[in-house]
C-alpha cells in the first residue's frame, strides 16, 4: 500500500512514518521542511516537499496514494487557521482515503472527554479549539475516518489498543492517554482496513 503522511516530522508523525515503513508499505513522508527528514532513509521511504498552506503542493504530492494519514497538530507560531485550511487542503486534494487525527474532548468527543477535559481546553487551546472543531467536521464530511486521542506519551508501543466509537465512550473524570507509539499503529490498523470512514473513534490503549 502507498501511504502518504501528512505531518511526518511531528513526533506522532515519525511514529507513523517508521511502523508504515516496518509493516511493509510504500511511505510518502509529507513534509514543510523535508531537510527536518534528512536523518531518516530506508526503501520504500519518499520525502516530499507539501505545505497545507500550498494547496497544489499537496495534490502533486498525493497523487497515486492509496490512503493519507494526517499526524498533523499545531506547534508554536503554527498560522491561525492550520488545522482547517489543512483539512481542506487534503480534501480537495483528492485522497482516495483519509485518516485524520483530532483530540479527545474536542467536538465529537467533547462529553466524552469528560468534565474535568470540557473546562480546561477552551482555556488551554483558545481560538486553537475552533480551528480543531472546524478541521475534524471538514474531514469527517469529506468521508475521513476522524481519531481522537487524549494526552500522549512518549513510550514504546505496548500493543492492543482499541478504537472505540465515540458514541460508545462514556466520559470520565481523567481523559484516557495514550503513547503516541500505539497511537499510530491504530491509527495505521484503520488506514489499511478502515472501520470509521465519516465517523469519529477514539483511540484507547490497553488497560
Amino acid at each position: 500500500m502507498r501511504i502518504a503522511i501528512l505531518g511526518a516530522t511531528g513526533r506522532t508523525g515519525r511514529q507513523l512514518v517508521r511502523q508504515a515503513l516496518d509493516r511493509g508499505h510504500t511511505v510518502v513522508a509529507l513534509a514543510r521542511r523535508p531537510e527536518s527528514l534528512a536523518g531518516l532513509s530506508a526503501p520504500g521511504l519518499e520525502v516530499v516537499r507539501a505545505d497545507v498552506l500550498d494547496p497544489p503542493s499537496l495534490q502533486e504530492a498525493v497523487r497515486g496514494a492509496d490512503v493519507l494519514v494526517s499526524g498533523l497538530g499545531l506547534t508554536k507560531g503554527s498560522a491561525r487557521g492550520t488545522l482547517e485550511a489543512g483539512a481542506r487542503a487534503v480534501r480537495d486534494a483528492g485522497a482516495r482515503r483519509v485518516v485524520w487525527l483530532g483530540a479527545l474532548g474536542t467536538g465529537d468527543s467533547r462529553q466524552a472527554g469528560g468534565p474535568l477535559v470540557s473546562a480546561l481546553l477552551p482555556l488551554v487551546l483558545g481560538a486553537e479549539l475552533a480551528d480543531k472543531v472546524r478541521a475534524d467536521d471538514l474531514a469527517r464530511a469529506a468521508g475521513a475516518s476522524v481519531i481522537h486521542a487524549g494526552p500522549l506519551g512518549s513510550g514504546p508501543a505496548r500493543g492492543g489498543g482499541r478504537l472505540v466509537p465515540v458514541a460508545g465512550l462514556r466520559g470520565r473524570l481523567l481523559p484516557p492517554g495514550i503513547s503516541r507509539a500505539d497511537l499510530a499503529a491504530l491509527m495505521l490498523d484503520e488506514a489499511e482496513t478502515p472501520r470509521f470512514p465519516g465517523a469519529t473513534a477514539v483511540a484507547l490503549r490497553t488497560p
